[in-house]
């Protein structure tokens, strides 16, 4: 089975001239993913993974500023500028219940407490107090879902589907 890779971040600029890349980070492990002597997988040409190990690693307004090993100029990191770094499956961690990770709720269909279907998961956004998840709706609009008890019934992964009560004008 061919080994599965799940983003972790997109390089958007280089920091300096000693080959440091600054990253958007875009998982909730950041400490962990970006630590020292860590694989990562950039993402150089569609499904060309290439392997880096974190020489170092630290948080900078609101990015992360990484550097590999044997990548000590900015000449050599410049072609990274706009990639994405991945890990591999084997190196996500479990999750408590009722946590997921976001490609397990993307793509998920949602139905109503009848069963009947609302349309499906395209995105995830945190707003502190909660995450929202957007949903394409069959009548092709977009429609916002905030992940509470009050909404949320039921998450299937395995059968990627999510029920939900559909609160008076939650869709309007």
């Amino acid at each position: 089975m061919e080994e599965k890779y799940y983003k972790v971040g997109t390089i958007v600029n280089t920091h300096g001239i000693r080959g440091e890349v600054k990253l958007k980070a875009t998982t909730d492990f950041a400490q962990e993913r970006f630590a020292k002597g860590q694989l990562v997988y950039l993402d150089m040409d569609q499904s060309q993974y290439q392997e880096l190990v974190i020489k170092a690693s630290r948080p900078h307004k609101g990015m992360w500023l990484l550097t590999f090993e044997n990548y000590a100029d900015i000449n050599l990191v410049e072609v990274f500028k706009g990639h994405d770094l991945y890990v591999s499956g084997s190196q996500r961690q479990d999750l408590a219940a009722g946590e997921y990770y976001y490609d397990q709720i993307i793509g998920c269909q949602v139905v109503d407490l009848n069963q009947t279907v609302l349309g499906e998961i395209i995105d995830i956004f945190t707003t502190g107090a909660n995450d929202v998840w957007t949903v394409q709706l069959t009548n092709g609009k977009e429609g916002l879902i905030p992940v509470i008890a009050d909404v949320v019934k039921e998450v299937d992964v395995a059968q990627k589907r999510i029920t939900i009560e559909v609160l008076e004008g939650l869709f309007d």
